[in-house]
């Protein structure tokens, strides 16, 4: 049945064109032919000159009119209502070219032939096409899996149609909250209630649903994905109008829901007074612009516009990364910014000195760390060696350059630190304390926060991978708890932060509600089509949560500030916090002999000084070795 039209599909363009041209012209004769037929009650017909003149004029325009409408350039198999009203289109004007041919060159016309010629020429001009259209997508649609599409509004109905065209899901239902639209047809695809799920599912059997809805408020839509959490379906999203209109999406893209949505995590508008403060016409350094709050502050920094932007990163192929991707960007958006990438360590004072000045550096960003908890616990001397004297070295080579703002980026894990990670973050933050009260033309400040999303040591991409290898997932604790914060939010607020500060201060982000682990990991499973099942208690389920136990200076609470002494800013979402500092001269003391301990790989005693300091350090276990 379907060989022929698959030979005609198949077939080249050039081809289908002249193939389409022909059969227009036959129809066209053959609906005058009957046309005249049906008028003069007889299949008798003969044609003089004037009435084949008529003809040619009337093919020839029809020919014309297709021409201009776009109709050759159509693809059969894809037409759907503009077609045909193009189809109308060009009939009206052929009937009207064949009654006033047939008057000026005073043939055999009837009068009423040309409108019954244009019921026949509609029909068989139009009814081909329509057939070959709905052959072909009848067919075509049983390879493509069901897919469910929840939201009947304008970014449905265009992701309906694209799917329709498409290669991968074909759209059978849509579902909406909305009792207004139930019932109603869209691209060929009916509008059911969403309390209908249940039933359709078990009728269609679709392989995911797909969420169609970005003209809602963020509260609604938490609600929303709440409820679809609790659907035995794999749920995707559409890509917004406006990533599609500016071309950054296609609207088939379906992806996995936004790591927001997976937290309900709701991102603060920043004050762009704040954001353009120590940044606009002015010489910026990043260290570690490769990392993940690195690179995002890169991204933020550059839309500020400074004067020039040096990226100081150890790792080339991160450098290599985050320089391309910033000077395409800067490209794209017609940017004036320098962009420098300088590769190197923050443990080389010289190089960081020589760097600052040379390029004339207002205000640096440290963002330079290791922030591995696990690995810093395995590799104690190179964790002390790159957080804590890293950051004394960049601070030293900030003051003697004349820098005016040096902000450090450090971790919620500084607080009553249980790992070495943790409590090197502390000292680089005392250290920083200890300078600026010894006074210095470079402003200290420092900005704490919890993990991010999204970022190289996020829970969220690794349990989006263990479940799509089947599992298990993996969580250390049933009741370990953590705050969690976007990357760009996080970057934002980071430059608000160290823009409104004082020589010393200590800034700490409002992280929102913390969020248990073991709660993103059983709602991810949800929202993956999957149902959940713990280890050693139930196998009725699709993908095993497993508890591995608290890695070496794991905390089941992370917490931001270490005592009372808190006070807003006027920033709602960044407060400042007063806490227990050193002075320089025990800072210096303190320094001279860690330096030595890790020069001498002298673990314990690394370990007995950390406990000593006032960082409140209480490791969870005993140290391992370095590797």
């Amino acid at each position: 049945m379907f060989t022929p039209i698959q030979l005609l599909l198949s077939a080249q363009r050039k081809n289908k064109r002249i193939i389409s041209i022909i059969y227009d012209l036959l129809a066209v004769t053959f609906s005058l032919y009957f046309a005249m037929a049906l008028r003069l009650d007889t299949f008798n017909i003969s044609f003089g000159p004037e009435e084949i003149a008529c003809l040619v004029i009337t093919g020839g325009v029809t020919v014309f009119c297709f021409v201009k409408l776009g109709m050759y350039r159509a693809i059969l198999r894809y037409m759907m209502m503009p077609a045909i009203g193009n189809i109308f289109i060009a009939v009206v004007l052929s009937s009207i070219t064949l009654a006033l041919s047939g008057f000026f060159l005073q043939a055999f016309i009837p009068r009423s032939v040309p409108f019954i010629y244009s019921g026949l020429a509609m029909i068989m001009l139009g009814a081909p096409r329509i057939i070959i259209r709905t052959v072909y997508y009848h067919y075509y649609r049983r390879q493509k899996p069901n897919v469910f599409i929840y939201g009947a509004g304008s970014t449905g109905r265009d992701l309906a149609y694209a799917l329709i065209q498409g290669d991968e899901y074909h759209p059978v239902i849509f579902l909406d909250d909305d009792p207004k639209k139930s019932g109603q047809i869209i691209t060929g695809v009916k509008v059911h209630h969403a309390d209908e799920f249940a039933r359709l599912k078990s009728l269609y059997q679709p392989v995911k649903l797909l969420l169609a809805i970005n003209n809602i408020n963020k509260g609604d839509r938490l609600r929303l994905l709440d409820k679809l959490s609790t659907w035995p379906i794999e749920v995707q999203s559409v890509p917004s109008v406006e990533d599609i209109a500016a071309g950054k999406a296609l609207a088939t893209e379906v992806r996995d829901l936004d790591i927001a949505d997976l937290l309900g995590r709701q991102a603060v508008e920043p004050d762009f007074e704040l954001l353009g403060k120590n940044i606009i016409g002015k010489n910026i350094l990043v260290t570690g612009a490769g990392g993940s709050i690195g690179s995002e502050l890169c991204r933020q920094i550059l839309a500020q516009s400074p004067r020039k932007l040096v990226l100081f990163e150890l790792n080339e192929y991160n450098l290599y990364s985050i320089h391309q991707e910033l000077t395409s960007l800067a490209q794209r958006q017609s940017f004036n910014v320098e962009i420098v990438a300088a590769l190197g360590s923050v443990q080389k004072e010289n190089r960081m000195t020589k760097l600052m000045v040379n390029n004339a550096i207002d205000t640096v960003y440290h963002s330079a760390a290791y922030k591995h908890v696990p690995l810093v616990e395995d590799n104690i001397i190179e964790g002390i060696r790159n957080n804590v004297f890293g950051t004394l070295h960049c601070a030293n080579a900030a003051i003697e350059a004349g820098v005016k703002n040096f902000t450090l980026i450090s971790t919620d894990k500084a607080v009553r630190p249980t790992n070495v990670m943790g409590a090197s973050k502390r000292m680089a933050e005392l250290v920083l304390q200890a300078l600026a009260d010894k006074g210095t033309s470079t402003c200290f400040t420092m900005v704490r926060f919890g993990n991010v999303l999204g970022s190289s040591g996020s829970v969220v991409p690794l349990f989006k991978k263990q479940i799509r290898e089947g599992g298990p997932v993996t969580v250390t604790h049933p009741d370990i708890i953590r705050y969690f914060m976007l990357i760009p939010e996080a970057a934002q607020l980071v430059i608000q932060a160290g823009a409104m500060g004082h020589n010393g201060q200590v800034f700490v982000l409002d992280m929102g509600e913390a969020v248990k682990i073991v709660d993103l990991a059983k709602r991810m499973i949800n929202l993956m089509g999957m149902k959940e099942f713990y280890d050693g208690q139930s196998d009725e389920g699709d993908i095993e949560i497993r508890f591995t136990g608290l890695r070496p200076g794991e905390k089941l609470f992370e917490e931001l500030l270490i005592g009372e002494n808190v006070e807003g800013t006027s920033h709602a979402k960044i407060m400042t916090a007063s806490e227990e500092k050193m002075n320089w001269k025990e800072m210096e003391n303190t320094l001279k002999e860690l330096d030595q301990h890790c020069h001498d790989f002298e673990f314990e005693y690394i370990k007995t000084m950390l406990k000593k300091l006032p960082i409140n350090y209480k490791p969870r276990e005993e140290v391992r070795n370095d590797q």
